[in-house]
């Protein structure tokens, strides 16, 4: 048992510091830091293994043009034949190993924005678009793999394999090394200047997709009104300016994207350009200047093979670096979700077990405030014992779907406190309940993964179900539309009950459960909720229903937020 009160002293000592968008995508890569450490060794091993292979070559055109018969030829030959070997394995397990990382990572991000969105409730909730949080939740949390499984490794690689390349360089050449070092910063110098630019851009794109998806399942739903009204042609222009709009974000940040590059790959190509041309006039004894005298065929061969590897891991981090950016895009928009305060309630409740005589839920003196509306429920004070059923009556409006709220932990209150005494979440229903598109298990499995047919089959008859489903060729595996389509009103109610039944839960919370329904389903929901009372559950119900009002314990009439009046029946 845990009083919930909204303090200012509480919200302080909960919250943290908000994060941003490049602490949480450091918080997610430090939990998978073994597996994105190995993933660079692996790297470094693929890069160690292409200079080897380079020296190599070097070593065996030098000795093929030069005669020298220190050693056999088919020795270097078999070495590298080895090296290339050894370098295929390394980049398997750099590869396979930075998107296990990823995977992993992603999994992670995913699991804790759908535990934030648990925690902030369907009120929380109701202004943000479902199309929008599931295009968050797939394709923004999968923009995040291209920054974990390439962009990490690669930025430790572009430190530490052009190191080795300028150290073998400089040892050979320190003319030739100096030309590696000034063109090397032009590269990242570059890199970082495009990367702003596509950050802002990737932002904006995930922003369009987002009110796209919201725009487009609008319309989906709506579309029988649309078709009645003759506006379907209109309705497909919009959908088609705002894709449009969609397609025209999404080739300019390509064009950045391909422009960057052709622009590095110019550095690096100028930069190996002048190289070219030193050792070449060096060797041909154009140029005396430094150490340009002492060059040999090894030694010019060598520095001509390894100029493109030193730029190599620097042009693999600028391409790279575009992942970069699209991960900052969509961590900005997650970061939003996860940095919203969750209700205090819904934080602190559900954490005692009922005992004795001890209420169920306890309001005291609550009050809730919502933005733009001041107070809409309160002062309130109200006890529940167990096994009690209460009904909520007044006009609409008045603050009952708010009073149900709280006790669910939906919303926090502003003044008073909440004491809720159950070891699991209160049931929750309304008078139009989620149906997902899938079977009537699928359904079920909403309120308990683990239930086995068995037990979904005796949940639907305690709703009163037993009949349809013995009708149903397909039983449990008959599938219904999304909001209950192909179901009648009623038959959409009592499947949700079903999945009250299904549930533990000792607390029952009902929002108006037979409005909009027909007599006859209106007497079977009744009959149904009768089955929960017999089993010992505790019924709070928002209802105008004279028969839901006659089976309750308790009738507590609500005006205006403000509890005016109580009858025992």
């Amino acid at each position: 048992m845990k009083a919930i009160t909204d303090t200012m002293a509480s919200r302080d000592a909960q919250n943290q510091e908000p994060l941003t968008s490049k602490r949480w995508l450091q918080d997610l890569a430090d939990g998978e830091r073994r597996r994105l450490t190995l993933a660079t060794i692996a790297g470094l091993g693929v890069g160690l293994c292409t200079i080897v292979q380079m020296l190599l070559l070097a070593i065996i055109i030098d000795r093929l043009l030069t005669g020298a018969p220190e050693a056999p030829v088919g020795v270097f030959f078999a070495a590298l034949i080895g090296v290339l070997g050894v370098r295929a394995l390394a980049q398997w397990a750099q590869e396979t190993t930075a998107q296990a990382a990823s995977l992993a990572i992603r999994a992670r991000a995913r699991a804790a924005l759908l535990d934030q969105l648990t925690a902030l409730g369907p009120v929380q909730l109701s202004s943000r678009h479902s199309a929008g949080l599931g295009s968050q939740l797939v394709e923004q949390v999968e923009a995040l793999d291209g920054y974990f499984a390439r962009f990490l490794p690669q930025l430790r690689l572009a430190t530490a394999l052009p190191l080795v390349i300028f150290a073998i360089v400089l040892g050979l050449d320190w003319l030739a090394a100096a030309f590696l070092l000034l063109a090397a910063p032009l590269i990242p110098l570059f890199m970082a200047l495009v990367g702003m630019g596509a950050q802002r851009l990737n932002q904006a794109q995930f922003a369009a997709v987002t009110r796209l998806s919201g725009h487009f399942l609008d319309r989906v739903r709506g579309i029988t009104t649309l078709q009645l009204f003759g506006r379907t042609a209109t309705a497909a222009a919009e959908v088609f300016s705002a894709a449009d709009d969609y397609r025209a974000r999404s080739m300019k940040t390509l064009r950045i994207a391909f422009l960057s590059s052709a622009v590095l790959e110019f550095f690096a190509s100028v930069a190996i350009a002048v190289i070219a041309i030193y050792v070449g006039f060096g060797l041909l004894g154009y140029i005396t200047y430094g150490p340009s005298s002492s060059l040999t065929l090894f030694s010019g061969l060598t520095i001509l093979l390894l100029a493109p590897e030193f730029f190599q891991p620097l042009r693999s981090l600028s391409q790279h670096y575009h992942d970069r950016a699209a991960a900052l895009g969509a961590a900005e928009a997650l970061v939003g979700i996860l940095n919203e305060t969750p209700p205090a309630a819904a934080k602190a409740t559900f954490e005692g077990r009922t005992n004795g005589g001890a209420p169920v839920v306890r309001l005291t003196d609550v009050c809730v405030e919502h933005a733009g509306r001041g107070q809409v429920l309160g002062p309130v004070s109200l006890e529940v014992s167990r096994g009690e059923v209460i009904a909520l009556t007044g006009p609409s409006g008045a603050g009952k779907s708010t009073l149900l709220q709280l006790i669910a932990g939906f919303v926090a209150p502003s003044d008073g406190s909440v004491e809720v005494m159950s070891d699991r979440r209160p049931a929750w229903m309304d008078q139009r309940p989620l149906v997902i598109q899938g079977t009537i298990a699928d359904n079920l499995h909403l309120a308990d993964t683990q239930a086995s047919d068995v037990a979904m089959r005796a949940a639907l008859e305690q709703a009163g179900l037993a009949g349809l489903l013995s009708r149903l060729p397909e039983g449990l595996d008959t599938s219904v539309g999304e909001r209950g389509a192909g179901l009648s009103g009623g038959q959409t109610q009592r499947l949700a009950l079903a999945r009250v039944f299904l549930s533990d839960a000792s607390l029952v919370l009902l929002d108006e459960p037979t409005a909009s329904l027909d007599e006859a389903s209106e007497a079977e929901v009744a009959a149904s909720l009768v089955r929960l009372v017999e089993e010992g559950r505790t019924l709070v119900i928002a209802t105008h229903h004279p028969a839901l009002i006659a089976m309750a314990h308790r009738v507590v009439h609500i005006v205006a937020g403000q509890r005016v009046e109580e009858t025992t029946v």
